[in-house]
């Protein structure tokens, strides 16, 4: 939180810093933001450092903390003024959903032969080969038409894409 004089660059509002160890510092606070999981706040803790010359000088080591967990107000002192941002809140899709996974297939040969027994995975399960070549959804269509591939259910890539291989009416008459 930094106010902003009329005549300079932003300055720093003290603020008090909770360590891991329970004691209690006044840092600076020079921005907050608003996430998903709760507020963070960017703080500059007083520290040492080392000059080239092998003095010792004041420093300040910037970190971000979660507030209010680790971070008290100062009794007085007006926190309005400081850069604040809010990032987006995660759709209820997504939170519903999860994180999107990866797009692509990969194909496992069954055996080793040409065209043989093949195995049609999406790219991060983990029975997927490692270093096999990724499909685009057009090829792995195309591959998963042969009568002699199989689509692995432990990634899904059958409930994926059995409705585009053979229709949405089965899903809805099944």
């Amino acid at each position: 939180m930094t106010t902003t004089p009329a005549d300079g660059p932003p300055v720093p509002v003290p603020v008090v810093v909770v360590l891991p160890d329970g004691q209690k510092l006044t840092a600076r606070l020079w921005a907050r933001r608003e996430t998903p999981r709760g507020w963070l706040y960017e703080v500059g803790l007083p520290a040492y450092s080392n000059t080239e010359d092998g003095d010792v000088q004041a420093a300040e080591y910037r970190v971000w903390v979660r507030a209010p967990e680790h971070v008290r107000p100062v009794d007085g002192v007006a926190y309005d003024a400081v850069p604040t941002e809010r990032l987006p809140a995660p759709s209820a899709v997504r939170e519903v959903l999860g994180p999107r996974r990866p797009s692509g297939w990969v194909l496992q040969k069954v055996g080793g032969r040409r065209p043989g027994p093949a195995v049609l995975h999406a790219v991060d399960c983990t029975d997927a080969p490692q270093n096999a070549p990724q499909l685009s959804l057009e090829r792995a269509l195309d591959v998963a038409e042969r009568p002699s591939t199989r689509l692995c259910s432990l990634c899904g890539a059958a409930q994926e894409l059995d409705p585009m291989l053979r229709g949405f009416e089965q899903i809805e008459n099944g």
